[in-house]
């Protein structure tokens, strides 16, 4: 027979976000609220640098957060340009003691016993797992291990490095590819599933009213994601009949622009309550403007290798229209706004990842559950 505490224990998983932009967490998010909504008691521990509020305007319920990065993706010169000598050196810094970093988090992973460990998507916390011998599982759209490949291979010391990242993304019992997503060739434990992508609420109604817009009036969101890319849209023309939705923390002064902060909502219900979307190709962007059929302006980013993939994506179950830099930085952008508007209508994808996601979650940890009980 069980002791008593054993038998009342609950699943409890240590999740671990990049903090490479904010597009890992509007991958994983859904999935922990789903999976919250299938288990109340869930425990969560999030490892993330990004700021807790940030995590808790996307993640619903408790948890307890280690601010911390276990990975750094690319240096960035801002959303769309990477600082490839830059990287190169870091991840020469990172893989120093290479085992000894492994040991390093694998204490933490033991310290907090979880049934599995959840990663989107840093190697670095996989590969420790797999010392912990705790049960784990990565999901993303990308993986380092490619995306270093594709900017340094050939570089001094980059085999060894490269080697290292693609046997700690083997390590895990899988690596779930979410659509869309690139090829990932190298990894032997892929599973393709489908989309995730927050639901938003249309909510143009209380806009209109607490800004006495009028229901002709287009709303375009300006949302470059969570690496700074400021736009000037203080110099941007007026065009008539558009009011741009940017962030505050740019400082705009513009007389047709709204501070999103002012909207008072989520930003998934922003989104969906928006005309429009200017962004780079992300798949957190992506993803929620297709699911909440909202169409995309993109500037691209041309040399990071899961753009076309994205692209593609969209470009088949979405709308969307690419924008030229020069056109964008100058807002001269109202001949490619109406051809946008112009797009006809899909059908809304339906983010069938999060609960199929969710499924394999649970099956995992209830696996796991039961083999401690014997």
């Amino acid at each position: 027979m069980l002791p008593e505490n054993r038998k009342s224990h609950s699943p409890h998983l240590f999740v671990d976000i990049s903090s490479h932009g904010f597009g890992h967490i509007a991958q994983i998010a859904p999935v922990l609220n789903e999976l919250r909504r299938r288990i109340p008691a869930l425990k969560l521990t999030v490892q993330c640098a990004v700021p807790v509020e940030k995590l808790q305007s996307r993640i619903h319920g408790p948890f307890e957060h280690i601010c911390a990065a276990t990975d750094f993706g690319m240096c960035m010169a801002n959303a769309v340009e990477v600082l490839v000598e830059e990287s190169a050196q870091a991840y020469t810094d990172f893989h120093q003691n290479w085992a000894s970093k492994i040991a390093q988090q694998a204490e933490v992973l033991q310290q907090n016993a979880p049934d599995l460990v959840f990663s989107d998507v840093s190697y670095l916390t996989l590969a420790a797992a797999k010392h912990a011998g705790i049960p784990a599982l990565g999901m993303c759209s990308l993986n380092w291990a490619d995306i270093y490949e594709h900017y340094c291979s050939g570089l001094p010391g980059a085999a060894k490095i490269h080697r290292q990242m693609l046997a700690a993304y083997n390590s895990a019992e899988h690596f779930v590819r979410l659509q869309p997503s690139m090829p990932m060739l190298q990894l032997q434990n892929t599973l393709e599933l489908g989309p995730i992508g927050q639901t938003g609420i249309n909510r143009r109604a209380e806009i209109d009213a607490k800004f006495g817009l009028t229901q002709d009036v287009k709303l375009v969101l300006v949302a470059m994601g969570g690496i700074q890319m400021r736009l000037p849209v203080e110099q941007w023309p007026s065009i008539a009949g558009v009011k741009w939705v940017v962030q505050r923390s740019w400082g705009v002064c513009h007389p047709d622009a709204i501070e999103l902060e002012a909207l008072g909502m989520s930003f998934t219900d922003i989104l969906c309550s928006c005309d429009a979307l200017i962004t780079k190709p992300g798949y957190g962007s992506f993803a929620e403007a297709a699911v909440n059929g909202v169409p995309v302006l993109y500037l691209r980013r041309f040399d990071w290798p899961e753009e076309a993939f994205l692209v593609d994506w969209l470009s088949q179950f979405g709308r969307c229209l690419e924008v030229q830099r020069n056109d964008l930085e100058n807002g001269a952008i109202a001949t490619v706004l109406e051809a946008l508007w112009k797009l006809p209508s899909l059908p809304l994808v339906l983010p069938v990842g999060i609960a199929q996601v969710a499924d394999f979650v649970v099956k995992i940890t209830s696996v796991r559950l039961k083999i401690e009980q014997i």
